[in-house]
């Protein structure tokens, strides 16, 4: 392992040593895996493309991060400027470092567009996109290569299981009654959650090195917490909201992302400025001291947040005339639960 660390370190002071002209393509590489990427792009997916489309891919998504933040706790592996001070840390991470999160989602989740779009290009571009995100983690000094590889190969696999079973599942789905979709979306959340929980009973006594816990203190000047299974438990909340908001608006008649590019853009605008509010807003004042108060608050903050996505913005669309439900006027497009 020593040597496979060692190698790993070599290959990002190399790619450090190329030149700081390489720092602001790099964070803009890396912001396209970032969490607040994906609240700009996700709702633009649901509210302004395909809501079917939308909801299945922060399905994707939110699964994807619960397993990351499962796995990392469960391995518990250092980044690259916590054991080697050669290393710039070029942004600020406070998990643990393995497997990558911004590799695995890559792979996840533009691989599932990219199968989406039925593009011939699309693939091509997905898999460049995905090493790029992935290479950008190197350069900033947050991941070993090894971490990469294997983010991009479980991220693969989750790939995988969503186009083998993401059809069988929906039409199962569609067959169910709303306070079953509601039950199913909070169990699955919860199992979701439940996983990181078991990850941290493994784990049992070992504590965080404070040789790790110093370094990185003094590299970006912010204390880590590992261990704590926020991310997994912000997974599990959005989750929940997403599923619980899309069943609700299913039965309210549905929800359609077509119209006018003008509507569509109003809505985006619109749903997005809500959407900051509550996940930044809440996020200020909800507390993150580790306690089963302060978990429950962050699960819910979350749950509202992707409720607000999938039956709030829509309903408040629906209400000032921004989009019609399902079987309105219009051109066809998938519905929320397609």
């Amino acid at each position: 392992m020593e040597v496979i660390l060692d190698v790993g370190i070599r290959i990002i002071l190399f790619l450090q040593g190329l030149g700081a002209w390489l720092l602001a393509p790099m964070r803009l590489l890396t912001f396209l895996g970032e969490v607040e990427f994906y609240l700009l792009l996700m709702p633009a997916l649901y509210w302004c493309w395909d809501a079917g489309l939308g909801l299945r891919l922060g399905v994707l998504l939110m699964v994807s991060g619960g397993l990351n933040d499962a796995l990392k706790i469960a391995l518990h592996r250092q980044r690259p400027f916590w054991i080697d001070q050669r290393v710039q840390a070029l942004g600020v991470e406070t998990n643990f470092g393995f497997p990558s999160g911004h590799a695995q989602h890559g792979i996840s989740f533009w691989g599932r567009l990219a199968q989406a779009s039925g593009r011939s290009w699309a693939w091509p571009a997905a898999l460049v996109l995905a090493f790029l995100i992935g290479l950008s983690r190197l350069y900033l000094g947050l991941h070993f290569p090894h971490s990469l590889v294997v983010g991009w190969a479980v991220g693969a696999l989750i790939l995988w299981a969503f186009l083998r079973w993401e059809r069988p599942v929906s039409r199962w789905l569609r067959r169910r009654t709303y306070r079953e979709h509601l039950l199913i979306a909070f169990c699955a959340s919860l199992a979701l959650f439940g996983l990181s929980v078991l990850s941290l009973v493994s784990v049992g006594d070992w504590q965080v090195p404070e040789e790790w816990a110093q370094a990185a203190l003094t590299s970006v000047g912010e204390p880590i917490d590992p261990l704590s299974p926020r991310y997994a438990l912000i997974s599990a909340g959005v989750l929940f909201g997403m599923g619980a908001g899309a069943a609700w608006q299913s039965r309210a008649g549905g929800f359609r992302a077509d119209g006018p590019t003008v509507k569509r853009l109003v809505r985006y605008l619109l749903g997005v400025a809500v959407l900051g509010a509550l996940w930044f807003g809440l996020d200020a004042v909800v507390p993150d001291d580790g306690s089963m108060l302060s978990w429950a608050l962050q699960y819910l903050s979350a749950a509202l947040a992707g409720a607000w996505v999938t039956a709030g913005a829509p309903a408040l669309f629906l209400r000032l005339r921004l989009a019609d439900r399902e079987g309105g006027a219009g051109g066809g497009t998938e519905g929320a639960t397609g």
